[in-house]
């Protein structure tokens, strides 16, 4: 998949078409990072961004937040969160919501849900 921060100024691609899974996360930080009532997570293998980037940390120069990993022991992580609104054609349907205790939203009927972070193995 393709996508860029708000302003254009980073652009990749995903190194798959679809990603691995795909949270909207209804916790504190991802409804201030999103400035709304959840985040979006899209879950990739893992990728870096291209080398002629600009410099970027969690935020690009115009103040998007494109992706996040979590580094162990100075290796590469196995995924990357991408956050879902910098990417083009996502597929929103089928998302897993987690942290639902805190949600300010009604979370759907029928859908996989945890009420804090996800085991990754069975939906409560």
């Amino acid at each position: 998949m393709n996508g860029s921060c708000q302003c254009g100024s980073v652009k990749f691609t995903t190194p798959t078409k679809i990603p691995i899974n795909l949270y909207h996360c209804h916790c504190i930080d991802c409804r201030k990072q999103s400035a709304s009532a959840f985040g979006t997570s899209a879950i990739f293998p893992f990728f870096k961004l291209p080398e002629d980037s600009p410099a970027v940390s969690h935020f690009s120069r115009c103040g998007s937040r494109i992706l996040h990993a979590h580094v162990f022991d100075n290796e590469d992580p196995k995924v990357v969160a991408v956050k879902g609104g910098v990417l083009e054609g996502l597929n929103w349907e089928g998302a897993k919501h987690i942290f639902c205790r805190t949600a300010v939203v009604p979370i759907p009927e029928g859908v996989e849900r945890w009420e804090a972070e996800p085991d990754f193995g069975k939906a409560k």
